[in-house]
């Protein structure tokens, strides 16, 4: 693991997903800029000391000096945006396999590099948009891409959070400064932290991609540099239209993700809130509750549950499922053995090209007087 280490909030998620189905061990790492830190970081996670790095370039350096049977095989990189792509770009080209959580990159440039570089290095990449991993969510694309709708005319995905709603980051909150600072986040605040898993979202469900948009980008709490609200139309493929909202200063919203899509004969309707339960609406008929665990699912949405009907399966475990089908998508391939198409089903660097130019594209359309800007990558 690179980043992640003490006082960091996404590197101990990771380490738990990672953790869960027993598909990984952590045994080395380079946990912050600071050697200091990192070393104690390593010692509170119980790892040897000689696998403890004090930066990812001297991580990178002795795990490929070591015998294959002993080095890493994936490199996990939860630091801030703007340290993504350095790591990423050596560890791929070091030979190794990389999970990267997103935003992939700190520009669309930089994005585009890094699609090249797994090109030419055959290395595989996971980006971690968790919300793709719950088993309803992979459902709604499964009833979606069977035409059970008929051709999908709306798609509607929020992302509200209140947790922004004053200026917080002038104080103690680690998370609030790099997430609002240019230099460390990018071009995007709200739009670039949670907007990109809207979009991200949006796509995978629907099936479709966004040709246009049409974006109203706001900073509302003064002092602020980066947007924390924003509200986008949006022009998908086959004739679609979307609506996306993404703020960071709806007080008291935690993070309730929901999408509806709307096709000719009904919609689903999804929300983080009770993400065991997928609503299917018909045009001539009851709304049907469907539920995770359920014998009627397919094999997308029962392959990614763990626990029988009426147990709740979490962000955690969303959040795992990535992990896991990464992991049992090296592994098939290291045994010469195709891969199952469920276990293939995590995002990766296509989603993470089209996520940055998200950002630069609804930015720059938050800036334009021009009411469609295209979508270009």
């Amino acid at each position: 693991m690179i980043g992640g280490g003490q006082g960091a909030f996404i590197g101990a998620v990771h380490r738990l997903a990672a953790a869960l189905d027993s598909q990984y061990e952590l045994v080395a790492g380079a946990f912050s800029s600071n050697p200091d830190t990192s070393r104690a970081s390593g010692q509170v996670l119980g790892l040897a000391p000689d696998r403890v790095y004090g930066s990812y370039q001297e991580l990178m350096e002795q795990e490929k000096a070591r015998p294959v049977a002993e080095r890493v095989q994936v490199i996990s990189i939860v630091t801030p945006n703007h340290l993504h792509f350095a790591p990423a770009k050596l560890a791929l080209e070091s030979g190794f396999d990389v999970v990267l959580d997103k935003p992939m990159t700190f520009s669309l440039a930089e994005a585009k590099e890094l699609a090249a570089v797994v090109a030419a290095t055959s290395r595989r990449l996971c980006l971690t948009h968790t919300y793709t991993g719950y088993p309803m969510v992979k459902e709604a694309r499964q009833l979606v891409a069977a035409g059970t709708l008929g051709r999908i005319r709306k798609v509607y995905v929020e992302y509200p959070q209140g947790w922004l709603s004053k200026f917080e980051e002038g104080g103690e909150n680690k998370q609030a400064a790099w997430r609002t600072d240019p230099a460390r986040s990018g071009v995007a605040g709200a739009m670039g932290d949670i907007g990109t898993h809207a979009f991200n979202l949006l796509e995978y469900v629907s099936g479709l991609q966004v040709e246009q948009l049409c974006a109203d980008i706001n900073t509302v709490v003064e002092g602020r540099r980066l947007d924390d609200d924003g509200a986008v139309l949006l022009r998908l493929s086959g004739g679609t239209s979307g609506v996306l909202v993404a703020t960071q200063v709806a007080a008291g919203e935690e993070n309730n993700v929901r999408i509806r899509v709307y096709g000719e004969k009904g919609g689903i309707d999804w929300m983080q809130a009770d993400a065991n339960t997928l609503l299917v609406k018909w045009l001539d008929k009851p709304t049907e509750i469907w539920r995770t665990g359920g014998p009627y699912v397919s094999t997308f949405a029962s392959h990614n549950t763990r626990t029988p009907a009426g147990h709740p399966e979490g962000y955690l475990e969303a959040f795992a499922n990535l992990y896991r089908n990464f992991a049992l998508t090296l592994q098939a391939e290291q045994a010469g053995q195709p891969v199952p198409p469920e276990a293939l089903d995590y995002p990766s660097i296509e989603e993470g090209v089209r996520g940055m130019a998200f950002i630069e594209n609804v930015i720059a359309s938050g800036h334009s007087t021009q009411k469609w800007t295209d979508f270009t990558v």
